[in-house]
């Protein structure tokens, strides 16, 4: 069983669309490949605090992240700072608010675009700031990476399907056919990534409503999904609705370190205890 993971968050997909437009990753498990959850998201729904809560395990109340204006490093201890203790090796290809979270803060656009080899809880990272950077780039920003450094925990973030989602709304064809064309970039790359001996998680931080916004506590606002490739779950459709603060320490059993002791204990169905 490996242990190396890449963790793609596809900021703003809802859970609805995700199911019913996303039909490379529902290929993979009908085949056998995959599982889906549903993830009902943490509040406020809101992108900052959520990219706090996936990739720390902590609640907003007690990690202090409460708005997207809250610029600050977080207090928190994040996967990038697990990794690094266990003695991994980690990547991202982000929005800058992650690396505002772990690495510096505030952003500097002049020399934190490109961040490798640092001392850093982040050790290699290439960051964005523009919503509408094309997930095309990203993805080769991520591929990069993976084949520069063969991280460990590879973190990638994704913003073109919420920046269409805040531009027509949930309820547009921009919004559907700009996750289709997340679900297209996922086929040209995820295959050569398991093939690279990485177990996947594709998830969201957050849904969207039909005003174009989210923040707010309707199924719209807080459903999405929740993909995982590896040989250490059974593969299929589940019906349990994961809490979000789950996705965190799922992350840790994967990559085979313990959580941190904020961490909620993992409660997954079907999964394979694996980690010491």
């Amino acid at each position: 069983m490996s242990n190396k993971l890449a963790f793609i968050m596809l900021d703003g997909l809802r859970f609805d669309t995700a199911a019913s437009q996303m039909g490379y990753m529902h290929h993979l498990i009908e085949m056998g490949k995959a599982s889906r959850f549903k993830v009902k998201s943490e509040l406020p729904s809101l992108s900052r605090p959520l990219y706090e809560v996936l990739l720390t395990g902590t609640p907003v109340y007690r990690n202090g992240i409460t708005t997207n204006q809250t610029v600050r490093l977080s207090h928190e201890e994040s996967i990038f700072h697990l990794t690094s203790k266990n003695g991994l090796k980690n990547a991202t290809a982000s929005y800058y608010w992650v690396s505002e979270l772990y690495n510096t803060a505030p952003f500097n656009k002049m020399t934190d675009r490109v961040q490798l080899e640092t001392d850093k809880p982040i050790q290699n990272g290439m960051f964005y700031w523009e919503d509408h950077y094309p997930d095309s780039h990203l993805f080769s920003d991520a591929h990069f990476l993976l084949n520069r450094y063969t991280p460990d925990f590879l973190y990638v973030h994704s913003m073109n399907i919420d920046d269409d989602g805040h531009k027509f709304t949930a309820d547009s064809k921009e919004y559907r056919n700009r996750a289709i064309a997340a679900d297209i970039v996922l086929a040209s790359v995820l295959p050569k990534w398991m093939e690279a001996g990485y177990q996947i998680i594709v998830t969201a931080d957050h849904g969207m409503n039909d005003d174009g916004q989210h923040g707010g506590t309707t199924t719209a606002d807080r459903d999405v999904p929740l993909f995982i490739v590896s040989d250490k779950l059974e593969p299929g459709m589940y019906e349990e609705e994961i809490p979000q603060l789950q996705i965190a320490p799922l992350a840790c059993e994967l990559l085979g370190i313990q959580p941190s002791e904020a961490m909620q204990k993992l409660s997954l169905p079907n999964l394979k205890k694996v980690s010491s």
